[in-house]
């Protein structure tokens, strides 16, 4: 694919999931793309995602709010990098909207964002399921580490459970 973004991992930097479902890519791609999707799986239960924004294109917005179930909502606003139908979906924290770089609203001891990161999400066809690879791409080991300690693979494995349920309702 000319023109994408192609990341070397680092497995001091950067976090991996990867695991292939049995559900095809067009599904995974329309639960990662939709706002009415991403609300139902994003979050690891019994947190929610109770607000989404999509604009999916290359400069485009991911913003979306997550609610603790204590009732805490924080927000999180990024720019989509790289949109590839079915294939590649790349997008950061560290930048809003038309890639304008963002001021973190964090101190260096808030728990809600102690770091920033970009994330990758890779689909590929396997059998009549899909092989999803989901990094994240940190710039500093300290950043990595924090998401790793907040629980990333379990978090985002089960999120992507989620994901995959509610694809096999779609």
């Amino acid at each position: 694919m000319t023109g994408t973004i192609t990341h070397k991992l680092d497995p001091k930097l950067d976090l991996v999931l990867e695991r292939v479902v049995d559900v095809a890519p067009n599904l995974v791609w329309a639960a990662w793309t939709r706002p009415d999707y991403v609300k139902q799986w994003f979050t690891p239960a019994p947190w929610q995602t109770v607000d989404c924004e999509i604009d999916l294109r290359p400069g485009g917005i991911f913003r979306f709010v997550m609610r603790s179930p204590e009732g805490q909502e924080s927000p999180n606003e990024g720019c989509y990098l790289e949109v590839i139908e079915n294939k590649k979906l790349v997008w950061t924290g560290a930048l809003k909207q038309g890639y304008r770089p963002r001021q973190p609203a964090y101190g260096p001891d808030d728990a809600n964002c102690p770091f920033l990161f970009t994330a990758v999400i890779l689909l590929e066809p396997h059998g009549s399921g899909t092989k999803y690879t989901a990094i994240a791409i940190h710039a500093d080991e300290d950043g990595a580490k924090k998401h790793a300690d907040m629980g990333f693979h379990e978090g985002w494995g089960k999120a992507l459970d989620q994901l995959v349920t509610l694809a096999k309702r779609m």
